[in-house]
């Protein structure tokens, strides 16, 4: 029944809603993600050198990359070419261009509808701009035990078993021990509460990531005069013009899609609540930035995986290998066994940032449901620890099959909600695209022009405006980077 569900939802049901909402939203908004690309980069890096008093956008961007970047993009890639050819490669790159349009609508929408808490934090997500977006308080409801439950509950689980079962087949360290260990970390990281959590990932997640880019760019570097090969081998069997691949299309347009999916989170209503914590200017610049970290894992950290795999002729068609197994024998072959013991390493600093990650969504998703009890959040994290020495310990095949479910249909409420705000996301952008189109370098975010909506003005306070003007000379960007005003 779990299995039937899965394939129902996932296999069907979230691929063609997923994939017609993403294309929707990049054609209304003239392909946004394009057209502020290279503007990604410039908030980015502006976002760096700022120490406000709240999580600012890189660490937001950075607590992101945490749950994004995970076992998929080492495993979850493997097995989508395993099954479906190198094809499947080029299906992913889509989804992950579509994703970033979608992550883009979310996680502005997000920042538009957010909170200003009791302690002068922010908090936000789809249970947020569900509730003061669309009345429906319901379904934020059902939207924040379904994130609780699936995030904060399940997944925490089966990422403390990746990261003990890798120890364990690796470097023969015992589940106990790992289990221990994590239960110590984790717990003085999420005791420190929001900025730790943003501050810790702040400086990990950027290494992790930069550390295994560094080991594709080695592998494509030791095959550059395979390169050419390569990709023109991911393009021909992704529309079956290559023979030997010519029976998987259907195949690699699935797991491609579900790859890409999966790994990246568009569009699951995940990533949202971490972006709405940030301090900004105007809702759109943490749109763009969240934009860029999807552009950051599927188009660089999967395809990173996709090389290590094809350049080494690892190739293992039919899945007879894990996801895991296969990349490490393909990194073997470049790197000897530094190789596995690398990906093994990977594999575990992937999972134990999501940790911290999904732990960060299940306290919003409670703090949604009862915001001013303290003594829930204090049980909560007890529980996690819990969770993680348990998970660390057992086989968790039916729980992964159970969350699943949750997520796909957690999903589905996410999309569905964006598809009915889709009027206001538009209105947003537009705000966006006409500051920018009048010459403004930074544009700022005006809470009386949407005195329409639902909008706590206390979150868009003076101040916060006035150092949005002062970053106006610190920012560079051309008239021309915003599209034509797009009349009312």
């Amino acid at each position: 029944m779990l299995d039937f569900l899965t394939q129902l939802i996932w296999g069907k049901v979230l691929v063609a809603v997923l994939i017609a909402l993403g294309l929707l939203l990049t054609i209304t908004s003239r392909f946004v993600q394009f057209r502020y690309f290279g503007r990604m980069f410039r908030l980015v890096r502006r976002s760096m050198k700022e120490s406000p008093d709240q999580i600012n956008s890189f660490q937001a961007l950075s607590l992101t990359l945490a749950g994004r970047v995970g076992a998929g993009n080492i495993a979850g890639v493997a097995i989508a070419i395993a099954l479906g050819g190198p094809g499947a490669v080029l299906w992913m790159w889509l989804i992950g261009l579509i994703g970033m349009g979608l992550s883009f609508f979310e996680c502005s929408l997000a920042q538009l509808f957010k909170r200003r808490d009791s302690d002068g934090s922010f908090r936000g997500g789809p249970a947020y701009y569900i509730h003061r977006g669309l009345g429906l308080k319901w379904l934020a409801v059902l939207f924040s035990v379904l994130l609780l439950v699936t995030f904060g509950f399940a997944f925490n689980a089966l990422q403390a078993h990746t990261v003990a079962s890798t120890l364990k087949h690796t470097f023969g360290i015992a589940t106990p021990i790992t289990g221990s260990v994590l239960v110590v970390f984790i717990g003085l990281i999420i005791f420190g509460g929001v900025r730790r959590i943003a501050e810790v990932a702040e400086v990990i997640v950027p290494i992790m990531v930069l550390a295994y880019f560094g080991i594709g760019l080695y592998v494509i570097g030791m095959n550059y005069h395979a390169a050419p090969a390569t990709f023109l081998l991911i393009f021909k069997s992704a529309f079956a013009l290559e023979p030997a691949f010519s029976g998987l299309i259907g195949t690699a347009i699935m797991m491609g899609v579900k790859q890409g999916m999966f790994s990246n989170e568009a569009g699951l209503g995940s990533a949202p609540n971490v972006s709405a914590a940030a301090k900004v200017g105007h809702p759109a610049d943490q749109g763009i930035v969240q934009a860029f970290s999807v552009f950051m894992d599927t188009m660089v950290l999967c395809t990173c995986t996709a090389m290590i795999i094809l350049m080494s002729n690892s190739l293992d068609l039919g899945g007879v290998l894990n996801g895991v197994e296969l990349t490490q024998l393909a990194l073997a072959k470049q790197m000897g066994e530094l190789g596995r013991g690398l990906i093994s390493l990977a594999l575990m600093l992937f999972a134990f940032t999501s940790i911290i990650y999904n732990y960060y969504l299940g306290e919003n998703s409670l703090r949604y449901l009862n915001s001013s009890n303290e003594k829930a959040v204090a049980i909560y994290r007890m529980f996690t620890l819990g969770l993680v020495m348990w998970g660390a310990l057992q086989n968790l095949a039916a729980v992964f099959a159970f969350a699943d479910i949750t997520m796909g249909l957690l999903a589905l409420v996410n999309l569905v909600a964006l598809f009915m705000l889709l009027k206001v996301g538009l209105r947003l952008l537009r705000d966006y695209d006409e500051q920018i189109q009048s010459g403004v370098k930074s544009p700022v975010f005006d809470p009386d022009k949407f005195a329409d909506l639902d909008i706590d003005h206390s979150a868009w306070t003076p101040s916060t405006r006035d150092e949005s003007e002062e970053q106006n000379e610190e920012l560079s960007v051309s008239p021309r980077v915003g599209a034509p005003v797009i009349p009312s």
